[in-house]
């Protein structure tokens, strides 16, 4: 008898998990509170699939490199603190993840997912035709302004036998874009990606429409979930109960509003922003997905746009266009690739990264039988995606995962 699971949440990481469960033969149905599939953090994000450059924000220097942060105009960074017992703890577990042999161990984690999640969306791409999202293998390089972080980046690559230290001169060489840009040399990675996650995200729900294995009830916000002897059994969708067998939370940052005695969800939302700038004719962008590390924005061409995308605002859950934000993100656009695109046609975006202190997601199993957790891949949403959804698909259908679990179990409350 097939499985039949519920998921809760229909951006990326829902959809993805729904389409790998319906590949195993499982019988699915898709909760989303929107009326539209894939329209909040994956409408716009920053379309990199970076598969090698996947470092915790939390490392050791970090807080007091914030602080230098928040004392400038132009950072990065922005917290405003808020009398939210949920920002204060996340806070706190954040600070304690800034150590350096903790930043190691969760890199290694979020590797070993991120590599197995680039295997799974090649073979979706090949043995389905899984296509239609602007995909490209056109390699990434991460620049750098300053020599002292050049340095350190290049002592300690993630994956030292597929990536490359280029100078300056070999950075213009390989992306003509680069050739008046203020950067004393990159870290360059040959086989990274780029996509259109809500293109992306239209595909599989095409694909799962067309599977005839998968139900998709949007506009509908999840009230509550029942449970009963360590498991669970309906979802409230306002005065309707559905009865699940199995359940998926994949809701991003409101996650934890759906949270049950003993499950602990430690997600706060990191408020990040993009543009999307049309390319013409007479424009040059970079071909190379770009990572400016000092000043933490990512340069992505999908298809004839350019995708810029910047910041972490850890302001609470308004997800409101900030204009200074976006303006200052604009202005250091220009500043780096004044030809790349017309700026002044730019379309704003802002979306809430739903992310752990640790900023390793919560994959698997929790304490109640029957319900599972995808939840919490930060601003790696659309490279984990696929992986995430794989493991879990295995989990649910009682097989062994492909990956070494260990560092992404839920705890327990």
């Amino acid at each position: 008898m097939a499985q039949r699971v519920c998921i809760i949440g229909g951006g990326v990481i829902g959809l993805a998990t729904a389409y790998a469960l319906v590949r195993d033969g499982a019988e699915v149905t898709v909760v989303e509170a929107r009326d539209s599939l894939g329209s909040e953090t994956s409408f716009a994000n920053g379309g990199q699939l970076s598969y090698r450059y996947v470092a915790p924000l939390a490392d050791a220097g970090v807080p007091l490199q914030a602080i230098g942060w928040m004392l400038r105009g132009d950072s990065p960074l922005k917290l405003r603190p808020r009398f939210d017992p949920a920002q204060w703890r996340w806070m706190a577990s954040f600070l304690g993840a800034c150590r350096s042999s903790v930043n190691r161990a969760n890199a290694a984690h979020l590797l070993r997912l991120a590599l197995f999640s680039q295997s799974t969306l090649k073979h979706w791409r090949e043995d389905d035709a899984l296509g239609g999202f602007n995909w490209r293998r056109n390699g990434k390089l991460v620049t750098f302004r300053e020599t002292a972080s050049f340095d350190h980046a290049r002592a300690g690559l993630a994956d030292p036998q597929q990536q490359q230290v280029l100078s300056a001169a070999e950075c213009a060489q390989l992306e003509p874009a680069l050739a008046d840009a203020p950067f004393v040399g990159a870290i360059y990675t040959p086989d990274e990606e780029v996509g259109d996650c809500h293109a992306f995200c239209q595909q599989l729900a095409a694909r799962l429409r067309a599977s005839g294995r998968c139900e998709f009830r949007l506009g509908q916000a999840v009230t509550a979930i029942h449970h009963n002897q360590g498991a669970v059994n309906a979802i409230e969708l306002g005065d309707e109960v559905l009865p699940v067998e199995q359940l998926v939370i994949a809701a991003g940052h409101r996650s934890p509003l759906l949270a049950l005695p003993g499950l602990d969800l430690p997600l706060y939302p990191l408020k990040g922003y993009s543009l999307t700038v049309p390319i013409g004719p007479e424009h040059r962008a970079p071909e190379l997905s770009i990572t400016d590390y000092n000043r933490k924005i990512v340069y992505a061409r999908i298809g004839e746009q350019l995708r810029v995308a910047a910041m972490v605002d850890i302001v609470g859950f308004d997800a409101a266009l900030d204009p200074k934000r976006l303006a200052l993100i604009k202005r250091q656009a220009r500043d780096t690739f004044a030809q790349a695109g017309d700026y002044d046609a730019a379309v704003e975006w802002a979306g809430m990264r739903p992310a752990t202190p640790s900023g390793v997601p919560l994959l698997g199993a929790t304490a109640y039988r029957n319900l599972w957790l995808n939840l919490g891949h930060g601003a790696l949403g659309f490279t984990l995606a696929c992986g995430s959804a794989q493991v879990l698909s295995e989990l649910i259908g009682q097989r062994r995962p492909s990956i070494d679990l260990q560092g992404f179990t839920p705890r327990a409350a």
